[in-house]
């Protein structure tokens, strides 16, 4: 029995539309550099249907896919900004209300002058 992978048959409005634009992104570097679909589908170790589905935004094809591509095309250095925790607002924000506010009361030493 497989399991469906819903966000893959069904993805949000948000995600579709971002696969969707970084498929085209992905169209465009190729046919700039006049990279045939199949030569770059060659390079990257998939079929020429794959690297279609690529530019499509297809929700179902791997993560790994889309970085091969990208890896291929000289695109992947400003990956590592993608979900980035500096740059997480609202990560930052939900963080600093869990913190302490104040640090413990102070003990008092003890005084052993008698």
């Amino acid at each position: 029995m497989s399991r469906t992978n819903k966000i893959a048959k069904a993805p949000p409005a948000a995600v579709e539309l971002a696969l969707i634009q970084l498929g085209k992104n992905i169209r465009t570097a190729r046919l700039r550099r006049k990279l045939r679909l199949e030569d770059m589908a060659g390079r990257i170790g998939v079929s020429r249907y794959v690297m279609s589905d690529i530019e499509k935004g297809k929700p179902s094809t791997a993560i790994a896919t889309y970085m091969g591509a990208l890896w291929v095309l000289g695109l992947l250095d400003d990956m590592h900004l993608i979900a980035d925790p500096d740059h997480d607002e609202e990560g930052k924000i939900l963080e600093k209300s869990r913190a302490p506010k104040t640090a413990g009361k102070r003990k008092k030493a003890l005084d052993n002058d008698f």
